[in-house]
């Protein structure tokens, strides 16, 4: 009769051992797969924005090195592997030098006037070209200072550009503001808005098209007025 206390004692210890055992396994379970979690997305952030870049250099790669490639190929006669990109790269620097010079830009002075006699082709050559040089070269484009409003609707905010200064027909003052599109700024938004309504920011247009290039990951703690 003694011997009964003395098993269900024992087998309450034993139950409680295994029951520690298996909280002590779960908290190892725990921890190993925070750590592999930790060093699985600590991973990704690693390769993966290397990875695309690659992606995206090799994509851009056999782009322009197909644009003339066959060309190039046809005139030596052989194939080369990178011909049609290594062309591409002299044929821009040849076009800076020859822009570079007095003769070069009448030459393309000449041309940007026969595009002007095409209505649809000048606006789109026009446009085209001060957003890219004001994406390219901000000081020496149309983007003059970066400025903050409401848009696209009141109570959300974006970052903008302002290229003009006008007035409407009451002679109140306007503001013409370009609103570039993440992550391509090369295309976006025209917005006249009164002086007012537009909040300039204490940036450059080079920080600026920085944060909206990257999707605001590269951007200022805070966003200064200027005053």
């Amino acid at each position: 009769m003694q011997c009964q206390p003395i098993q269900r004692v024992y087998l309450r210890q034993q139950r409680t051992g295994v029951a520690e055992m298996k909280q002590k396994c779960k908290s190892v379970l725990a921890g190993l797969t925070s750590g592999l979690r930790r060093y699985f997305l600590a991973g990704i952030l690693a390769i993966l924005p290397l990875a695309v870049t690659i992606l995206v250099l090799k994509w851009l790669f056999e782009l322009i090195d197909g644009i003339l490639a066959p060309a190039v190929e046809t005139g030596l006669g052989r194939s080369i592997p990178g011909i049609g990109f290594v062309a591409f790269i002299l044929l821009i620097l040849l076009a800076g030098v020859v822009a570079s010079n007095v003769l070069g830009r009448r030459i393309i002075q000449r041309g940007e006037k026969l595009l002007a006699d095409v209505p649809m082709v000048r606006e789109l050559y026009k446009t085209f070209k001060q957003v890219l040089e004001s994406v390219m070269m901000p000081h020496k484009g149309g983007f003059k200072e970066v400025v903050l409003i409401e848009f696209p609707r009141p109570g959300m905010k974006t970052i903008g550009f302002v290229t003009n200064r006008l007035k409407d027909a009451s002679g109140s003052d306007l503001v013409s503001v370009y609103i570039p599109t993440t992550p391509n700024p090369t295309s976006g938004y025209l917005e006249i808005l009164p002086e007012g309504d537009v909040v300039k920011l204490a940036m450059s247009v080079e920080d600026a098209i920085k944060m909206i290039v990257s999707g605001g990951m590269v951007s200022p703690p805070t966003l200064a007025v200027s005053q």
